[in-house]
């Protein structure tokens, strides 16, 4: 009797995302560690990007039908535990996950709102931010902005500047769960990851601020979260699970190119 095909699977995590050709960051970078963490990756790409590891030089967003197609047709045939979305390239696009994330409302997501790149070439314009925070955020289990991030999501508030902590509750009052705040571009000499719920902290992490910049730290970061949510940890859990993770990887780095 064959039994390759009776075996159990892993969890599976849908990512929504575009192409990188460096596999430094975008799906490719989503695939390395969803698999690193001992998930199946399930993929629908909604963009292919031109870019090196200095910078990104063009998006070519998809047509929002083909990125349904993709994930309808996953959708039907396997069980997925966790949606993990990046880089969406229209708001088209974003209307489509979101009416995919509706008919799944019990599969926990991890939003990685992919705004501008470390080089800070614009990928969100105001309208893809806009649809973000109407669409995605009250549909997201984990939101994992960095600074930067989070205050431009909260660019049309008009309460000043606020704290990150405040932006955090602001985050989670349209909506979304939890928000992991990363402090990769704070000027301090270590980086503290804050996650927060609507009753405040959750927890807090503090790692040791390595030299240099990384392309895809956002992402590896919140497709290891998506994978511990897919096994069934906690949230809280998988946040501290997926920064140990996403340290090591970046603490093994390596730069093949110009950049990062």
């Amino acid at each position: 009797m064959d039994t390759s095909m009776t075996q159990l699977s892993p969890p599976l995590v849908l990512v929504f995302a575009a192409s990188d050709p460096t596999s430094g960051a975008g799906i490719q970078a989503d695939l390395m560690s969803i698999a690193s963490m001992s998930c199946h990756p399930l993929t629908a790409l909604t963009a292919i990007t031109v870019q090196d590891s200095v910078g990104v030089e063009a998006v070519l967003p998809l047509d929002a039908r083909w990125v349904e197609a993709q994930a309808r047709a996953v959708l039907e045939d396997m069980p997925v535990d966790a949606f993990k979305i990046g880089l969406s390239g229209s708001t088209e696009i974003i209307e489509v996950i979101a009416r995919i994330l509706d008919d799944y409302p019990e599969i926990p997501m991890v939003l990685d709102p992919v705004l501008a790149s470390g080089r800070g070439d614009e990928l969100a314009n105001d309208e893809i931010i806009a649809a973000l925070r109407e669409l995605l955020l009250p549909r997201t289990t984990v939101l994992t902005p960095n600074s930067l991030e989070a205050r431009r999501l909260l660019e049309n508030d008009d309460d000043g500047e606020p704290t990150l902590a405040e932006c955090a509750q602001r985050l989670i009052a349209l909506g979304c769960r939890h928000v992991l705040l990363t402090g990769t571009h704070a000027n301090t000499p270590q980086v503290v990851n804050t996650l927060y719920d609507a009753s405040g902290v959750v927890r807090s992490d503090t790692w040791e601020r390595l030299a240099g910049s990384y392309h895809g730290s956002g992402c590896t970061l919140a497709s290891a979260v998506a994978a511990g949510l897919a096994h069934g940890l906690a949230v809280d859990e998988a946040v501290q699970q997926a920064q140990e993770y996403t340290w090591q990887t970046l603490a093994a780095g390596f730069r093949p190119g110009m950049g990062q």
